[in-house]
C-alpha cells in the first residue's frame, strides 16, 4: 500500500512539475509577445482590422489655347448603407422618406429602395450598395436625404469617391491628348499630352483610414481624410479646337474617300512653333477610323518627294547648281548601276531647269543633280543635311518620337546608288512632324523652331511655368536660298504644270510640295506595292502664318495615290477654312464695333464682382469665365462642365457661403 501511495505521489510531482514548466513557458511567451514582438503583432492586428487607403487626387485640367477643356477630371461617388449603426427607431421612421427621395433622384421605384434597406437591416449588412457613379450635385442631394443626413454613424451613410477622366471633344485629338496609367507594379504608361505633362497634372495622393468588416469589405472610418489629396495643376496646350476640328474632319473625309489605311495632319503656327492641330486616324477592320496611334510624332518613314526641298536647299547652299541650271531628264528614266530612276510623267520632261524640276517633281533631274555634283565627295551632301538638323530628333516632351535616318558614307546600307535615292526621299526616314519642322523653317526665313504643344502650367489663375518659343537652329540656310525655294514652292501650286496646280485658288494663296512615296517597292508582286501620299507647305504664300503637313498611307490605288490628289485637298481645305475665318490685321485696324451686348455683359460682371457676399449668388446666364472668377474670389472650388454660359449651378442661390466649399457649373 505504501509503495502504491508513493508511486501516485511521484506521478503528481511529475505532473505538477510539467504544469509548472508549461506555465513558465506560457509566461515567457507572453512576455516575449508583449515586450519583444509587441509592436509587430499590434501592427499586424491593426492591418487586419484597419488599413490606410490611398485617395487619388483630382487630376488637373488640360485646356486648349482658348481655355476650352480637352481633358478634365470628374469625381464620381458611390453610396452604400451600414444597417448596423442605425437604430431601429430611426430606421422605421425614415426608411420610407429616404426611399421616396432616392426614387425621385435616381428613377427607380421607391419600393425597390425600401426593400433593399429592409433586407440589409434583417441581414445586418454593413456595406449595402445603394447607388454608384453619382456626380457632385447628386451626391450633395443624397447627403441631405432623410436618415442619411444623420451622417455615417446614426444614418449609416457610407460615401466612396473616385476620379475619372473625361474628354469633352470626344474622339477628336484623343491620341494627342493621350493618357497616363499606372499598373499594380507602379509602372507608368504615358501617351500624348497627358503622359508628357503628368508630373504637373497628377497631383499628390491623400490618405483615408478604413475598417475591415464582414466578407473582406472595407468601410471608411469617419467623414474626414487623414491626409487630404492635393489637386494637380492645370495645363494649357497650344491646340486650337476650331483648327483641330477642321483638320480632323478634312482628314477623315479624305481617308474614307480613298479607303486609306491611316493618315495624319499637323498644323503649326509659323513663328512660334505652336502646334494648333494634330490628328491621327487609323482604319479598323470594319472600315471606320479612330485615333489609333500617334503617327505624326512616332512614325518615321521614307518621305518621298517632299524631301526634294531638303536636297534642293543643300545643293543651292553648296552652290553646285542654281535654280536656272539645266538638267536633261532624257526620256523620263535614268540608269545608275543596276537600278533605274523613273519620272511619273511618261516620256520625261526633256531638258529643264532645276527650278522647273522641283515644280514638276522630276526624280531623274534630282537624282542627276545630287549624284553628279556629290559623287566624288558624298559626305559633303550628307554633312549639309546634318547641319540642317535633319539627322536629329526634335526633342519633344511627348513620348515616342521616331528616329530620323540620314545615312553617312560608310554606314551600313550605304551604296553607290544612295546619293541618287536620297535626293528624292528614299534611303532616308523622317516623321511627319520632323518634315513639317523643316518646311516651317523655310516659311520662317530659316529659323528652325521646336514644335511646341504646351503654353503654360497653372494653379487656378496663378501661372506656375510658362513655355516659351525654343529655337533649334537660328538659320538652317541663307536668306538667298530661302527666297529661291519659297518662289518655287509657290510655283508648285500656282503654275499650270506644277504638281499641286489642282489646289490653286485665286481667293487665297499657299505654297508647298507634293510627295508620293512607294512602300514595299522591293517586292516583285505588284499587289504588295503601296503608296504614301503627302503634301507639306504653308499659307499664305507671301506672309506665312501657318505651316501644315498631310500624310496618308496606302490609299486605294484604283481611286488614286498621288500626293497632289490625295493629301493636297486636305491641305487646301484646312488652309481655306483657316484663311477665310481669320481676318487679316490690316482689315480690322479700321474696324470699330459697337458691341452693346459685350458692354452690358461686362457691366453685369463688374457689378457682381464688387458685391460682398454672405450667400451663394445666382450666376446662371453668366459666361463661364466670369462665373468662375466671381466664385473663386469667394474661396469656392469650381468644377466646370461644358462651354458657354452657366445653365445650372449645383448650389442653390441664397445658400450660406460658410457651408459651401465647392460647386459644379454646367455650361451650354
Amino acid at each position: 500500500m505504501a509503495t502504491t501511495d508513493k508511486n501516485i505521489l511521484t506521478r503528481l510531482y511529475i505532473v505538477s512539475g510539467g504544469l509548472f514548466l508549461f506555465g513558465v513557458a506560457v509566461l515567457v511567451k507572453l512576455v516575449s509577445i508583449q515586450i519583444v514582438h509587441g509592436d509587430q503583432y499590434r501592427e499586424l492586428a491593426m492591418e487586419r482590422t484597419e488599413k490606410m487607403f490611398t485617395i487619388e487626387p483630382k487630376r488637373g485640367n488640360l485646356y486648349s489655347d482658348d481655355g476650352s477643356l480637352l481633358a478634365t477630371s470628374v469625381t464620381q461617388y458611390t453610396i452604400r448603407f451600414d444597417a448596423v449603426t442605425v437604430s431601429s427607431k430611426d430606421f422605421e421612421a425614415l426608411v420610407k422618406p429616404l426611399s421616396d427621395a432616392l426614387s425621385k433622384l435616381l428613377g427607380k421605384p421607391s419600393g425597390h429602395y425600401e426593400k433593399l434597406f429592409r433586407k440589409a437591416k434583417i441581414n445586418k449588412n454593413r456595406y449595402t450598395l445603394v447607388a454608384r457613379d453619382l456626380d457632385y450635385s447628386e451626391y450633395v442631394q443624397v447627403k441631405k436625404f432623410p436618415l442619411f443626413n444623420k451622417g455615417p454613424y446614426k444614418g449609416g451613410l457610407i460615401v466612396e469617391q473616385k476620379t475619372v477622366r473625361e474628354h469633352p471633344l470626344g474622339k477628336i485629338a484623343e491620341r494627342s491628348v493621350g493618357y497616363e496609367r499606372v499598373d499594380e507594379n507602379g509602372y507608368y504608361t504615358r501617351v500624348g499630352l497627358e503622359g508628357a505633362y503628368g508630373q504637373y497634372l497628377r497631383g499628390v495622393e491623400g490618405k483615408r483610414l478604413k475598417q475591415k468588416i464582414s466578407k473582406g469589405q472595407w468601410k471608411p472610418i469617419g467623414m474626414d481624410n487623414i491626409v487630404e489629396p492635393k489637386d494637380g495643376y492645370d495645363v494649357v496646350s497650344t491646340i486650337d479646337i476650331n483648327i483641330q476640328d477642321i483638320a480632323h474632319h478634312a482628314l477623315l473625309s479624305q481617308l474614307e474617300h480613298y479607303k486609306a489605311d491611316h493618315g495624319c495632319v499637323i498644323v503649326m503656327e509659323t513663328k512660334t512653333g505652336e502646334v494648333k492641330a494634330i490628328s491621327n486616324l487609323g482604319r479598323t477592320s470594319e472600315g471606320n477610323y479612330y485615333e489609333r496611334l500617334n503617327y505624326a510624332v512616332g512614325e518615321s518613314t521614307e518621305p518621298g518627294s517632299t524631301f526634294k526641298l531638303m536636297s534642293l536647299v543643300a545643293a543651292l547652299e553648296d552652290k553646285v547648281v542654281d535654280t536656272s541650271t539645266v538638267i536633261d531628264t532624257e526620256k523620263g528614266y535614268w540608269k545608275i548601276y543596276d537600278r533605274t530612276v523613273r519620272d511619273s510623267h511618261h516620256g520625261g520632261y526633256g531638258k529643264i531647269s532645276v527650278g522647273k524640276a522641283f515644280e514638276v517633281s522630276s526624280n531623274t533631274a534630282f537624282a542627276k543633280m545630287i549624284y553628279n555634283n556629290y559623287k566624288d565627295h558624298p559626305e559633303r551632301y550628307v554633312n549639309r543635311l546634318m547641319n540642317m538638323n535633319l539627322d536629329k530628333r526634335l526633342g519633344l516632351s511627348i513620348k515616342g518620337e521616331g528616329q530620323p535616318v540620314i545615312r553617312y558614307p560608310g554606314d551600313k546600307g550605304w551604296s553607290g546608288i544612295s546619293l541618287a535615292w536620297m535626293s528624292y526621299g528614299y534611303e532616308v526616314s523622317l516623321t511627319p512632324l520632323q518634315t513639317l519642322a523643316f518646311y516651317n523653317a523655310i516659311a520662317n526665313e530659316g529659323e528652325l523652331v521646336k514644335p511646341r504643344l504646351i503654353k503654360e502650367v497653372k494653379e487656378w489663375d496663378k501661372s506656375i511655368i510658362k513655355f516659351e518659343k525654343e529655337v533649334i537652329n537660328p538659320s538652317i540656310c541663307s536668306k538667298e536660298t530661302i527666297a529661291k525655294v519659297k518662289a518655287l514652292m509657290k510655283g508648285v501650286v500656282e503654275k499650270k504644270y506644277g504638281t499641286g496646280h489642282k489646289l490653286y485658288s485665286p481667293n487665297f494663296s499657299m505654297a508647298g510640295k507634293t510627295g508620293t512615296a512607294q512602300k514595299h517597292y522591293e517586292s516583285k508582286d505588284p499587289d504588295k506595292l503601296k503608296y504614301i501620299s503627302s503634301f507639306a507647305g504653308y499659307f499664305p504664300a507671301d506672309n506665312p502664318e501657318y505651316s501644315c503637313i498631310v500624310v496618308i498611307h496606302e490609299p486605294d490605288k484604283s481611286v488614286g495615290f498621288y500626293g497632289g490628289d490625295v493629301s493636297g485637298p486636305v491641305f487646301k481645305s484646312i488652309a481655306q477654312k483657316i484663311y477665310t475665318s481669320s481676318p487679316r490685321v490690316d482689315e480690322i485696324e479700321k474696324l470699330k464695333v459697337d458691341d452693346s451686348e459685350l458692354d452690358s455683359e461686362y457691366e453685369r460682371y463688374y457689378a457682381q464682382a464688387q458685391k460682398k457676399y454672405s450667400k451663394m449668388p445666382n450666376v446662371k446666364g453668366m459666361t463661364g469665365m466670369d462665373a468662375v472668377s466671381i466664385l473663386e474670389n469667394l474661396g469656392i472650388a469650381v468644377q466646370v462642365k461644358g462651354n458657354g454660359r452657366v445653365k445650372k449651378q449645383s448650389i442653390a442661390e441664397g445658400t450660406d457661403l460658410v457651408k459651401v466649399k465647392s460647386i459644379v457649373l454646367e455650361l451650354s
